[in-house]
């Protein structure tokens, strides 16, 4: 169908509603920078014709040579029938205006942890240059490191993920910001590389898919790397670790904040004796929680 369409489409206007059908047709899911087909395809026209992202309308009625015609059908026909990412055809990626580039050697980003850097976490954080040095754990492609290094401009950042691959990911966007003197990236498993370090602050979108849940997940989704999704049989296994290192390197007044997607019920069962701080998000209070290191130490 989509080699019949080159000749018979004509407009951006034509092109969107040919891809919201196919989209729709073909049961895609979403989740990665756009929750339906209408702006996933919305997106990737206009990525593909290089138009301002933010503006559709006024090109909608836009006649297109062939040649752009063919390039958009190439993007579309791939998103529907391999089911990749957007954000791996587009090889960028967005969390609120910072812009980061992406392939399939890191999860795509998605955090709510971005949207609560630096005010959500004032009362425990008085100010942003009280803190001198922060720990981004399991970073991907980096995103979450150069968003703590944008709020927390006095800050030496370090940067920790297991994977090598992701790590190379990491160093480009590192270069894009212009911050490779400010943030360091480390390869270890969780804190095994970290010994003698020591953070004011310390974040972390860790693996948190459950075992059952890995097995469901959409196509879409296995485009990602296995090692940046699930952790264990109840998704907590890296939450775990991250829970019983992090009061070692952590400073006095340090903080330690960690997302868990829709584990909350599953950690306060097994951590009972955690006074846990859940951070009210865009979408709800249960996925992102605080802890002080004295509120670790307390609990040990």
């Amino acid at each position: 169908m989509f080699d019949q369409a080159a000749t018979q489409l004509h407009t951006v206007r034509d092109l969107l509603r040919f891809a919201v059908s196919r989209f729709t047709e073909a049961g895609l899911s979403f989740g990665h920078g756009s929750d339906n087909a209408y702006d996933e395809a919305a997106y990737l026209i206009l990525h593909t014709l290089k138009l301002p992202l933010d503006r559709l309308e006024p090109f909608l009625d836009a006649r297109l040579v062939s040649d752009e015609v063919e390039q958009v059908l190439d993007v579309l026909a791939r998103r529907a029938n391999l089911r990749l990412p957007a954000a791996y055809l587009t090889q960028e990626a967005w969390l609120g205006d910072y812009r980061f580039f992406v392939d399939e050697r890191v999860i795509v980003p998605r955090s709510f942890i971005a949207e609560l850097l630096p005010e959500a976490l004032a009362p425990w954080i008085e100010y942003p240059e009280l803190v001198h040095r922060a720990l981004d754990m399991c970073t991907g492609s980096g995103c979450l490191a150069i968003l703590l290094a944008d709020a927390y401009p006095d800050a030496e950042v370090d940067a920790v993920d297991l994977s090598a691959d992701a790590l190379a990911v990491a160093a480009i966007n590192v270069a894009d910001y212009g911050l490779q003197e400010r943030i360091t990236l480390i390869q270890s498993d969780l804190f095994a590389a970290l010994a003698g370090q020591e953070y004011d602050l310390i974040i972390s979108n860790p693996p948190y898919v459950n075992a059952p849940s890995v097995a469901e997940l959409p196509d879409e989704y296995r485009h990602e790397p296995e090692l940046a999704l699930g952790s264990g049989e109840d998704g907590l296994d890296a939450t775990r670790e991250i829970l019983r290192c992090a009061p070692a390197f952590l400073s006095e007044h340090g903080v330690l904040v960690v997302e868990i997607g829709h584990n909350r019920d599953e950690l306060e069962a097994a951590f009972p004796q955690l006074p846990f701080t859940w951070l009210a998000t865009a979408s709800g209070d249960g996925f992102v929680f605080l802890l002080s290191r004295q509120d670790l130490l307390a609990a040990a």
